[in-house]
């Protein structure tokens, strides 16, 4: 299988149909942090298989971009969802902390999400393992935009649910 380029916009494949990604589920931080490491490893190795658009640097860097905005502040750029899907979600909670479906785009921004610079591997797990330990530390105390207030586990959840979705599209080849 070919590996998709790495811009977010260029000939972008469609993640919500991608078939053969790695079932996930991590506990901890620990697991989140234990994984990105064996897909450093495996791309240093060449046998990293990427299913998605992103690089694992990107991956690694998305995901700890989200958990710094929940500590320091969302972008600017990021868009506020509408009323409606604030009220769903907020019934839906416990269930959409159960997963993240592939494939959802933020009306409005370029690549359909923040946090997806090129950097490298290395760069974005450094950046993981960061973020990851500031958050096993303490929880935000910004509401998030979607849910609102939210308790420590329901953060680490939250967050565990983002790592597993993108880290899933990266695979160690035989």
């Amino acid at each position: 299988m070919a590996t998709p380029a790495s811009s977010p916009t260029s000939s972008a494949l469609n993640t919500g149909k991608v078939q053969g990604r790695r079932k996930l589920n991590f506990s901890r931080p620990e697991d989140a942090i234990a994984d990105a490491r064996a897909l450093a490893a495996a791309e240093a190795a060449g046998k990293l298989e990427r299913l998605g658009n992103w690089s694992p640097g990107q991956c690694f860097g998305h995901v700890a971009a989200f958990i710094d905005y929940a500590f320091d502040g969302y972008p600017p750029n990021m868009p506020t969802p509408p009323w409606f899907i604030v009220i769903m979600a907020r019934l839906f909670k416990r269930r959409l902390l159960k997963g993240f479906p592939a494939g959802m785009r933020l009306k409005g921004v370029e690549g359909g999400t923040l946090g997806i610079e090129p950097i490298s591997t290395a760069e974005g797990l450094t950046r993981l393992e960061s973020a990851f330990a500031r958050l096993a530390r303490s929880a935000p105390t910004k509401p998030n935009l979607i849910f609102g207030v939210m308790t420590h586990d329901e953060w680490l959840v939250m967050h565990l649910r983002h790592a597993e979705l993108h880290q899933s599209f990266l695979r160690v080849r035989a």
